[in-house]
């Protein structure tokens, strides 16, 4: 339609300049009508997207099953299953039985343990006040792990008050999402890891606080969480935003077998059609934005996510429940 006006302005120049009062009526307007109706069916198109994902897109679960395969699994953990989830953002919520679905469809998974990589809350822990019992029911035979994202640091809130009451809030403020985390079973790890014992053998969980890439704050240490562990050990590390998996770990000679992020909720607009095609904005800012990719013989898988921030909805990118089995090559 822009360009519609664009020539609507060359031929009222021409016109003009020629001092011809009425201009030829046999082809260009009809052809501009046709392309008018064109332009509007176009953008009908995405507009109706928006339209579904605000209504149905948010809550529409897709769980997503892949097989990895590593020369060094411990034999005790081939064919172990983890479940991922991310980014939770339970203060954009407005359905709770949707939740409570998702819920019971992350448990179905049967999964031997259950991951999540951040992103708990939109800005402050109070919006988890009365979600507790819905997300304390996620269950698995080894346990929930969890670390934490950009936005569950209170970063983005507007506190108020000198420069040492608001340091005083922030830290009161975690402390209360550090003792959420605790009374619903999940085992937040920040910048530590932990073991998980099958027989003789030994996996790994490795959890980094966040560490963005300079357009959000760090607070992650690697070599922290790191600490005991060393290359022949199985890893398996959580860690919130992709871009530290491109600027630290994957070419890290500590050699982090797979790693697990999310925050980029794949701009929860997109299209997808798997085995042909996927496209979203994200591209233009992460070069790792969803799905598994590997490098140097590594993985990483960023989740989706499972809720949704600033557009109440999802269209095309749907919120995710990541399903993955190890298996030993």
């Amino acid at each position: 339609m822009l360009g519609e006006d664009i020539f609507r302005f060359f031929e009222g120049v021409y016109y003009s300049l020629t001092r011809k009062q009425t201009p030829d009526q046999s082809f260009l307007p009809s052809r501009r009508a046709f392309i008018s109706k064109v332009g509007l069916g176009l953008a009908a198109l995405p507009f109706g997207a928006l339209l579904y994902g605000a209504w149905k897109g948010k809550y529409n679960y897709q769980v997503r099953e892949y097989e990895l395969s590593f020369d060094n699994l411990p034999e005790a953990f081939d064919g172990y299953k983890v479940t991922q989830i991310s980014d939770i953002h339970v203060g954009s919520f407005d359905d709770k039985e949707e939740v409570e679905y998702a819920i019971d469809l992350v448990n179905k998974q049967g999964s031997d343990t259950i991951f999540f990589t951040g992103d708990l809350v939109n800005n402050i822990s109070t919006e988890m006040h009365g979600w507790e019992s819905v997300f304390g029911k996620l269950s698995a035979k080894d346990g929930v792990y969890s670390v934490l994202g950009n936005h569950d640091y209170g970063d983005y809130y507007g506190w108020e008050g000198t420069k040492e009451e608001v340091i005083a809030s922030k830290k009161a403020n975690m402390e209360m999402l550090y003792g959420i985390q605790r009374q619903m079973g999940w085992r937040l790890l920040r910048d530590e890891n932990i073991a998980i014992k099958r027989g003789n053998d030994l996996l790994h969980v490795v959890g980094v606080e966040n560490i963005g890439n300079g357009r959000f704050p760090k607070y992650g240490d690697l070599n922290k969480a790191s600490v005991g562990l060393t290359e022949k050990d199985f890893k398996i590390l959580l860690s919130h935003d992709p871009s530290h998996w491109e600027d630290d770990v994957r070419h890290n000679d500590l050699n982090y077998h797979l790693t697990l992020s999310g925050h980029t909720h794949g701009m929860q607009f997109g299209i997808e059609i798997p085995g042909f095609i996927k496209l979203s904005p994200a591209w233009f800012v992460y070069k790792k934005w969803a799905g598994i990719y590997k490098e140097f013989g590594r993985f990483i898988n960023v989740n989706r996510g499972f809720g949704f921030l600033g557009y109440s909805g999802r269209a095309g990118i749907w919120p995710e429940i990541t399903v993955i089995t190890l298996k030993k090559s």
